[in-house]
């Protein structure tokens, strides 16, 4: 291996490795604020590759549909809820419809745009809408009910959502895989290296993204909630913090930076409707790296998945993914060896 293949590798990994910090990022955004370990951001990922690809071949959908069919149940679910707690007919219609309008005018307005021919930008900003509109409907739900529960209930409950929303994939985009035209078609050389646009769309919609998280999480009053509901989910309550209205507004994160790392590898590599597993899970390995806490960490541990990656591809290119996943076992070793179990014992 000489300079220019290595150097060509360490592009490829870091431009991998800036998809897996944004899915990492939100997965320790999900964990910290509300305990779960959240195994179908990956999902997120294709259903946002794949409605972009629906919308450029002038369809609508089939994430609307399930869209209008996830907000029916959840504001179904809120007014029962509503309901039983304090009998109020008026209060009950009311937190249900906030719950169902914004998804289904959304829906509506995807659908009536599929035909329009718009362009890119704004067919990816209705995708990233979309996708983004799942997230707090899942959360209600799957997850608000069992808010209290433990950390493992809450993983089961994960693992249950990823196969609904995979097989909830297979029925809405069909077992064809779809490759998105890239955002940039210019390219730059730099020594051994050719720098196309799209990697120039992925380092810089990531590093965007990344700074907006911080000056939300650092500078807005609501993400200095998010942040007292991660270290202490009883103290926010009796704050005032509502961690139902903290939980929806995570999952809406997560779900919207899961739609656009899908937009981001949607022109690099074909998306099919169960893609997003192996990308989430390699976002989660750089979550875990980073001890399911840390932003920074997140950073560097997706960074250095993707280095990996790209290395292990190069040398052992069936095996790649087994060098990946391999990395979190010294990780899970050296993390259970070097803190207690507090956790557990309370």
């Amino acid at each position: 291996m000489d300079f220019s293949i290595a150097s060509i590798l360490m592009l490829d990994g870091f431009t991998n490795g800036a998809v897996y910090a944004l899915l990492g990022l939100a997965t320790v955004l999900v964990f910290t604020v509300t305990r779960v370990i959240f195994i179908p951001q990956g999902e997120f990922v294709a259903y946002g590759a794949l409605t972009l690809a629906m919308l450029q071949a002038g369809k609508v959908p089939g994430t609307v549909w399930l869209l209008m069919i996830l907000a029916t149940m959840a504001s179904l679910m809120e007014f029962w809820s509503r309901w039983h707690h304090d009998h109020n007919l008026i209060n009950s219609i009311k937190a249900a419809l906030r719950m169902w309008i914004p998804p289904m005018l959304i829906a509506l307005l995807t659908w009536w745009g599929a035909t329009q021919n718009f362009s890119m930008l704004i067919q990816a900003l209705l995708s990233v809408a979309v996708v983004a509109t799942f997230g707090p409907l899942v959360y209600r739900i799957a997850y608000q009910s069992l808010e209290s529960a433990s950390p493992l209930v809450l993983l089961i409950v994960s693992v249950g959502v990823h196969f609904a929303m995979t097989g909830f994939g297979l029925l809405a985009f069909g077992a064809e895989g779809f490759r998105n035209p890239s955002f940039l078609n210019e390219s730059w050389s730099l020594g051994p290296l050719t720098i196309s646009g799209q990697v120039f769309i992925i380092f810089l919609i990531a590093l965007v993204m990344i700074l907006v998280l911080w000056l939300f999480f650092e500078r807005t009053l609501f993400g200095k909630a998010l942040r007292a509901t991660a270290v202490n989910r009883t103290g926010a309550r009796l704050m005032g913090i509502s961690t139902h209205a903290a939980g929806q507004f995570t999952f809406l994160l997560a779900a919207g930076i899961g739609a656009i790392s899908g937009l981001l590898i949607g022109p690099t590599t074909t998306v099919f409707y169960d893609s997003g597993f192996l990308i989430g899970l390699k976002g989660f390995v750089a979550a875990v790296v980073a001890g399911l806490s840390s932003y920074p960490g997140a950073l560097i541990g997706a960074l250095f998945v993707g280095v990996v990656e790209s290395f292990g591809a190069f040398w052992a290119s069936a095996f790649k993914e087994v060098i990946v996943f391999t990395l979190i076992l010294p990780v899970l070793l050296w993390r259970s060896l070097s803190s207690g179990h507090s956790d557990e014992e309370h």
